[in-house]
């Protein structure tokens, strides 16, 4: 049984976020049309909606990275490049932790890893990444398991206050 199916089980209505704009949506099934397409984003036209346990509210400032189920950048929403100077070109296909120079925690409690391995949220981590220019910059991360059946990742990356 998919965790969508197990969720319509108990009345549990999904959330989705679009991994680009930020637009938040509620859905009943996650399909779209009459060939049962993944969602889109209505706003923006992005290609796919990620779907969340309970509903996120990222900050202004926020941006996204989808990454597949072995941590590996997918696409980047809007916010990303502002934030480290990295275009989607310059990282997709690489790993998170190592395309952006993720540090502050140690190897046995890799965000990325827990979250893909144990499917469980990582919120609130403070974290450092490396710029494309070689800046360190203080970053809250949250990390957000995919709940389809094809895995993956969610990344908000949002600069640190003070």
């Amino acid at each position: 049984m998919s965790t969508r199916d197990l969720a319509a089980n108990l009345g549990r209505v999904p959330h989705f976020i679009c991994p680009n704009c930020k637009e938040r949506s509620v859905d009943t099934d996650g399909l779209e049309g009459l060939y049962n397409e993944a969602v889109a984003c209505h706003r923006c036209g992005f290609g796919f909606l990620f779907e969340l346990m309970d509903d996120y509210y990222p900050a202004p400032t926020t941006g996204f990275v989808t990454c597949d189920k072995q941590g590996r950048i997918l696409a980047l929403g809007r916010g990303v490049f502002e934030l480290s100077g990295w275009s989607e070109q310059d990282v997709i296909g690489a790993d998170v932790v190592s395309a952006f120079g993720l540090q502050g925690f140690e190897e046995e409690k890799n965000p990325v890893k827990l979250s893909l391995e144990w499917g469980v949220r990582r919120l609130n981590e403070k974290l450092e990444l490396r710029t494309h220019s070689g800046q360190l910059k203080r970053v809250v991360a949250d990390f957000f398991p995919a709940l389809d059946d094809d895995g993956g990742l969610l990344v908000a990356l949002t600069p640190a206050q003070g």
